[in-house]
């Protein structure tokens, strides 16, 4: 009688007929390679094995050619739903776009009391109400806002000093609670503010109506009076006082810190990262100078470069994993940002990792006057006379005519990773993004040349670092992967 059951070889693929599906590769430190395909899913390979993959040598019962059929870059006849499978990876992926913009950064004054020599923003002085946002403009932003189609959205103050125009800040989050009772969105505020000028009002104010708190802490006390200095000199310890209030009144959840570094930053990472434990923050987020306003014209810019920073984030990255291995929780957030493209099936809102750039589509700014930027690199860019990124105005454009303005549509459009010279073959590219803003700072264009960005020397060099560090270290894997929300 005959079996029912067909012999084992039936079921093995024939390594004559598995064939290709997309994917890119870039080379790692020696002999390394790593390969993506447009998912983001990734491996690592020497290159013998990169060799047998691109002419279809590797051995099917291997455990490299299993781990390379399992993430979908190649296809044999026994995974005929691999495309299909891809394709949903994929749409996974891109579900953010879907809900559109969910940043809304409104700012309230140009106003500041502090002279941070890198500071983006041109600035003016306290006494120029003229520079603050009215209540007609505030009001044509919540509707504006409220246009999203995005579920969740949270609306940023910012400056100058932002507490300079508290006036504005109260009429615009109990202008947009209202309307939120009819739309029902999940709604969320945050000041961006030096703390200088935190008061009781502010702080119970805050508290009623939810809103959190998020300032700047450059390092150590004498790094931080240096890099933001105000009349009295002791912005280090107005930050750290306001941080303390801030957190008796809010919760510690509702108070956040970013740092910038500057030249005199550079040799003293773990100092700043020490700063930042010391104030009872669970992570940081290394962060480079930007080209836009000040940063600019006073040249702090250009006062080093991205191999420079690469030296300081892998110094304070690396010294992170260590105080993550001796058992404290602490976060490189940019890191995490990453990770979260690389090891789950979500993308991230952050705008600058995405394609095409999340400007607009991500964020959108309203500035004080009623004009409409993509970005807040956009808006600082335009307050130094270049209005090549201005959407519109509140008072005078629609909705429609905002978002479908050439300036947005040209920035997109020519911001789609996958079609843009080098990027298109770059294995980074699914977790990478485009910047129009820097790269028309630094070279006068949309796209930029990619070998001379310092946006993509920086972030290539991240990329690598990461993916090292995950294949080379077990217990950074671990660290990781903790730091990751799956």
């Amino acid at each position: 009688m005959a079996s029912i059951f067909k012999e084992e070889s039936c079921f093995l693929p024939n390594r004559d007929t598995y064939h290709l599906l997309p994917f890119r590769f870039s080379r790692l430190a020696g002999e390394r390679y790593v390969v993506t395909n447009e998912a983001g899913e990734w491996q690592v390979l020497t290159r013998p094995e990169l060799e047998g993959l691109v002419r279809k040598t590797l051995q099917f019962d291997t455990p490299i050619y299993q781990a390379l059929k399992t993430k979908h870059f190649l296809q044999d006849q026994g995974s005929d739903i691999a495309a299909d499978l891809l394709t949903l990876k994929v749409r996974t992926k891109r579900a953010r776009i879907a809900n559109f913009t969910g940043l809304f950064m409104f700012v309230v004054t140009l106003r500041c009391n502090h002279s941070c020599k890198y500071c983006q923003v041109s600035r003016q002085s306290e006494d120029r109400g003229a520079f603050d946002m009215t209540k007609e403009v505030a009001d044509a932003a919540i509707d504006f806002m409220f246009r999203s189609p995005s579920p969740a959205i949270k609306a940023e103050f910012q400056g100058g000093e932002s507490l300079l125009n508290f006036e504005a800040i109260k009429h615009i989050v109990l202008g947009a609670k209202q309307k939120n009772l009819v739309e029902r969105r999940d709604l969320a505020f945050v000041i961006a503010t030096n703390l200088s000028i935190i008061s009781d009002e502010v702080l119970n104010f805050c508290k009623e109506h939810d809103v959190e708190i998020s300032t700047s802490l450059d390092g150590p006390a004498d790094l931080h009076n240096a890099n933001r200095p105000n009349p009295g000199g002791n912005s280090y310890q107005l930050t750290i006082d306001g941080i303390r209030r801030s957190r008796e009144a809010l919760g510690r959840h509702a108070v956040s810190a970013l740092m910038t570094t500057t030249q005199a930053s550079l040799g003293r990472v773990t100092e700043i990262i020490d700063e930042y434990l010391r104030q009872g923050f669970n992570g940081i987020f290394l962060r480079s100078l930007s080209p836009y306003g000040y940063a600019i014209k006073t040249k702090y810019f250009s006062s080093y470069d991205a191999a420079q920073w690469l030296d300081f984030y892998r110094k304070g990255l690396d010294y992170i994993i260590e105080i993550n291995k001796n058992g404290f929780f602490f976060v490189e957030y940019y890191t995490a940002l990453i990770l979260e493209k690389m090891l789950t099936p979500y993308g991230t809102g952050f705008v600058n990792l995405q394609s095409p750039a999340g400007m607009g589509t991500a964020g959108l700014v309203f500035n004080y006057n009623g004009e409409v930027y993509p970005s807040d690199e956009a808006r600082m860019t335009a307050e130094m006379g270049d209005k090549c990124f201005r959407m519109g105005c509140l008072l005078a454009d629609s909705y429609e005519d905002t978002m479908l303005s050439t300036s947005l549509l040209t920035a997109l459009d020519d911001t789609v990773a996958e079609s843009v010279p080098m990027c298109e073959e770059c294995a980074f590219l699914p977790y990478c993004g485009c910047d129009p803003d820097y790269h028309h700072a630094t070279q006068g264009d949309l796209v930029g040349h990619k070998a001379l960005s310092g946006f993509c020397k920086k972030n290539m060099g991240i990329f690598r670092y990461i993916i090292q560090k995950y294949e080379d270290d077990p217990a950074a894997r671990q660290v990781f992967e903790s730091w990751v929300r799956w």
